[in-house]
């Protein structure tokens, strides 16, 4: 991909939360996120620590703004526990940080007794430099359930992804495309998509998804 040639970009990394024993970071993506072990397949990169998570975001990051031009946006998504490391990996790449967007699973997120509900993730996003007050406005916060038939075990909702693509330019650049549900926002909205995936389990499920929503 060339310089400056991506509109927007909207990423979905492995959290790798949970990681402050050696014990955690080595158990299968299964155990930590699904009740339903064997279903979907087991996904890669979410056994960093946190100093690790920081310098691989970092990494990743700059690479990517390499490639967005300049004013465009840059989405990552964040659990509760990697959100500190999120947002200072966004600057460290050299991303202007303009806020996060919190996502709202509602009620149907697991409860915890004598505790308050873990019912959000959210969205740090940032531009690649300064961008004018012109355009659409996208909500601040999103309320959707997670899908509750997946093909990924970290699965979210297509209606999520549309509401970010809202005030976004193409083509959209997805370094971590998992099942695909990025991209099928993107073809619903008519906005080009350009998804990366180090899985061939998944690369090949969320090719399969995609090109079944082209056909429509």
């Amino acid at each position: 991909m060339a310089d400056n040639s991506i509109g927007a970009l909207l990423a979905d990394p492995p959290y790798s939360s949970g990681n402050s024993l050696r014990s955690n970071r080595d158990i299968l993506t299964s155990q930590k996120y699904s009740f339903r072990s064997g279903k979907n397949p087991e996904f890669d990169g979410d056994c960093r620590d946190q100093r690790s998570y920081l310098a691989w975001s970092n990494l990743w990051l700059t690479k990517a703004r390499a490639k967005v031009s300049p004013s465009g946006i840059c989405c990552v998504f964040s659990d509760w526990r990697q959100l500190p490391i999120t947002t200072d990996a966004i600057q460290a790449a050299g991303w202007v940080w303009r806020g996060i967007v919190p996502w709202d699973k509602t009620e149907c997120a697991r409860p915890q007794q004598g505790r308050y509900r873990n019912q959000a993730e959210y969205v740090v996003w940032g531009t690649n430099g300064r961008r004018s007050l012109a355009g659409p406005t996208a909500a601040g916060v999103v309320r959707c359930r997670p899908p509750r038939d997946r093909d990924h075990m970290a699965g979210k909702p297509v209606e999520l992804m549309s509401a970010l693509l809202k005030i976004m330019e193409g083509p959209i650049l997805d370094p971590f495309m998992g099942s695909g549900s990025i991209g099928v926002a993107c073809i619903n909205s008519n906005i080009p998509y350009i998804g990366i995936e180090s899985n061939i389990k998944y690369y090949e499920i969320a090719c399969k998804r995609l090109e079944e929503v082209s056909k429509y």
